[in-house]
């Protein structure tokens, strides 16, 4: 029966919170690991091999001998590989933790087993480094699940120490930086990475369950549109031409609507030539639907679905925890409340205030809480502002926030009842959007008068106006049928999830000014 009670000496890390000792200090542990190396190449021993065979990942061996009595020795061989975290030797015993994906499983290691030219280049590891091991399956006396192993071979010489393995990295402008060190010794970062692709995974099934086909637009654009928003340019050269990064893949999905696929979707990245908030980064992921037949009514069903789907992936039933703990939890159990921009405005002011109102008292209302008012907006935009300026940040539950005004509507339907209103809403969560969808304008006339709106807002310096697109105008022209558009911010989507407070938690890599 094999006695891991006693501790023996563990592996410092290399992190740590003093800068100048920890640049002097990684410095000579790095020559130090860098003559490991030579070492091992004089002896004929690559520290960098091609490949490894393992029988089985932690994890499913963690899972299939869960129920294995403490103190017990199979007759099991496996052969495992992982980083690793933690080092101990006691006496003639060496104690190694190594992580493989998101499990961590024990090595023993007994020098009367390996022998003693083994057991002494076992002993000379580092924190960090990626090894592979064979041997039986056992557990300890106190219930450690491990391998005793036969042989450990070195696959990948770390030649930089890991962060503490308790605290990881104190910086957090490094933690985004380096976002590789952060997730070696930082769970709740790897949770969120994995419960983005959950959540991904999710849309995606639900989509494929209700007969939609997922399809690829072009990223590099001629036109930049089927949005408010700057572009990033860039330039072909074979072509000699400018090109724009998507703001958005819509007229291309409803481009394939008249084209007779009667429901898409598409999970891609989009580009906007924008700032940075703990809501924005330059490139993010967007979830776009297009059904024909469908309005936005049908809409408001189809976002519910998704969001609950993916809450549900993640084993989420109605409440969400908040970022903040003293903040109230969000009940996603639908159906969503559903309120016009008017009435919301109306709530938050007690004025009564509308599209009919005064344009003075829209600008002097708009002036009072914030916004700087362009000469050029109309009352539609004005109002707009005015709710996104008192409104938007105060909505906490799901809420359909319904009646956009046409004026930053322009590729939405009319309302048959007031054409100063689109049929449009966006969901609003935690007082931010994660979704927006409308009936899609498919009357070509009335397209391009919009088109030809936003072109002369562009002309009075709106940077976001979209230009005319003459290949879109072409397409509907041929018969855009009644068609259902929807839009999910999936970044913020998996930060509602997850209970993350920034954009930057839920990316792998989010967009981070130059070190110097």
């Amino acid at each position: 029966m094999i006695d891991d009670t006693a501790t023996g000496d563990a592996v410092p890390s290399g992190d740590n919170d003093d800068p100048k000792a920890s640049v002097d200090g990684l410095a000579s542990e790095r020559e130090r690991r860098l003559a490991a190396v030579n070492a091992l190449r004089s002896e004929g021993i690559e520290p960098y091999p091609s490949g490894y065979e393992r029988s089985h990942q932690v994890a499913d061996l963690v899972a299939r001998y869960a129920d294995l009595e403490a103190g017990t020795e199979t007759a099991n061989q496996v052969s495992v590989m992982g980083r690793i975290v933690l080092m101990r030797r006691q006496g003639k015993l060496i104690f190694i933790t190594m992580r493989d994906g998101e499990a961590n499983i024990q090595l023993f290691i007994s020098k009367q087993v390996t022998g003693d030219t083994a057991f002494d280049r076992i002993a000379n590891l580092d924190l960090g480094d990626w090894v592979g091991a064979s041997g039986v399956i056992m557990t300890t006396r106190r219930g450690e699940l491990s391998v005793k192993a036969d042989d450990v071979v070195l696959l990948a010489k770390s030649l930089r120490p890991p962060p503490d393995k308790w605290h990881g990295l104190a910086d957090v402008d490094r933690r985004f930086r380096e976002r590789e060190v952060d997730l070696i010794a930082n769970e709740e970062a790897r949770r969120v990475l994995r419960s983005r692709s959950i959540i991904v995974s999710a849309l995606r099934r639900a989509l494929e369950h209700d007969g939609f086909l997922e399809v690829e637009t072009p990223i590099l654009q001629v036109i930049p549109g089927g949005g408010f928003a700057r572009p990033f340019i860039t330039h072909h050269n074979a072509l000699n031409m400018d090109l724009y990064l998507r703001i958005a893949p819509e007229l291309y999905l409803k481009r394939l609507i008249v084209g007779g696929l009667d429901r898409v979707f598409e999970i891609g990245r989009n580009f906007r030539n924008e700032g940075l908030s703990v809501r924005h980064n330059p490139e993010f992921t967007m979830l776009e639907v297009y059904q024909a037949g469908a309005d936005y009514l049908g809409m408001v069903d189809l976002v519910e679905h998704l969001v609950t789907a993916a809450a549900a992936a993640l084993g989420i039933d109605g409440l969400v925890d908040a970022p903040d703990p003293g903040q109230s939890p969000i009940d996603l159990s639908t159906p969503w409340r559903r309120a016009s921009m008017t009435e919301l405005v109306r709530e938050v002011t007690g004025t009564d205030v509308s599209l009919n109102t005064e344009r003075d008292q829209l600008i002097r209302m708009c002036e009072e809480n914030g916004v700087q008012v362009e000469a050029y907006w109309g009352p539609g935009r004005l109002f707009a502002e005015l709710y996104e300026a008192t409104v938007e940040h105060r909505l906490w539950n799901p809420t359909i926030v319904t009646d956009f005004p046409v004026e930053v509507s322009p590729l939405a339907r009319r309302r048959h009842d007031d054409p100063r209103l689109a049929e449009r809403f966006e969901v609003i969560v935690m007082g931010r959007e994660i979704a927006n969808a409308f009936t899609e304008l498919n009357d070509p006339i009335d397209q391009r008068e919009r088109f030809e709106a936003q072109a002369a807002l562009k002309a009075l310096g709106d940077a976001e106006a979209a230009p005319v697109d003459e290949e879109y105008l072409r397409a509907i022209e041929y018969g855009l049928p009644p068609t259902g558009g929807l839009g999910v911010g999936v970044d913020r989507l998996v930060m509602l999830l997850t209970g993350m407070p920034s954009i930057r938690e839920v990316l792998p890599f989010p967009t981070m000014r130059p070190r110097d």
